[in-house]
């Protein structure tokens, strides 16, 4: 199967993919699939496995991880906007964004048999909705390589820094951006040589660079774009 009516939108660690993309989908009327949703529901398995056995999550081995998110049927569920996550035949998404799931997503989401589990369920999940919006780190190069529409959105450092303390909550002071800043640039360091899906631009992918740009004319480029290749709505 092709996934020629897929818009995969990749790029680094606050870079505001998720908003990014969900608007985007908004805009042209198809479901938003966030790939990061799932990694935070096997990391939700992985460290309530991880209670019940008195342990840590990452010394849950990765194949009891799947036996028990299929047991408990970790899954996608769609919508007409997005698709949520359920965990036991329940909503699950206030559970799989707190913070303790969010500082356990990082090592779960370096699994390679972790990986392809979930890029088997956004394949799945794209062949049902058809058209979809899907924002990752590694979407155009591996999940999705030949989506109909690639896009790498980025901006400086100090750029994100500014907008994920606005975000949060933080003051945005100049100490409080040089440091997020900084842990910043480390992660995409990180992110950008890692053995296992590394984030790079797709060749064939679009570059955008918000540093200069707000919220509404970033999503605006990336629709038009959209539009001009006939990605809007399900054919």
């Amino acid at each position: 199967m092709t996934y020629s009516r897929v818009i995969a939108i990749d790029g680094p660690s606050a870079s505001g993919k998720s908003s990014t993309a969900a608007a985007v989908a908004r805009a042209l009327g198809v479901p938003h699939l966030d790939s990061g949703a799932l990694y935070r529901g096997l990391a939700l398995v992985a460290l309530e496995s991880a209670i019940a056995a008195r342990t840590t999550a990452s010394a849950i081995p990765p194949g009891e991880i799947l036996a028990t998110a299929e047991r408990r049927r970790l899954e996608l569920q769609p919508d007409q906007a997005s698709f949520g996550v359920r965990l036991d035949g329940v909503d699950a998404e206030p559970r799989i964004r707190t913070p303790e799931v969010t500082g356990a997503v990082s090592p779960i989401s370096a699994i390679p048999a972790l990986r392809d589990w979930v890029n088997v369920q956004l394949r799945q999940a794209a062949a049902v909705a058809g058209s979809v919006v899907v924002d990752g780190r590694d979407i155009g190069t591996v999940v999705f390589p030949e989506a109909g529409l690639k896009v790498f959105l980025t901006a400086a450092p100090e750029v994100r820094a500014r907008r994920r303390s606005t975000q949060w909550g933080r003051p945005v002071d100049e100490a409080t951006v040089a440091r997020e800043s900084a842990a910043l640039e480390a992660r995409d360091r990180a992110d950008s040589t890692r053995a296992v899906a590394p984030l790079r631009q797709a060749a064939d992918a679009l570059l955008l660079d918000t540093t200069g740009l707000d919220f509404e004319q970033q999503v605006a480029w990336i629709v038009s774009r959209a539009r001009e290749r006939g990605l809007a709505g399900t054919p």
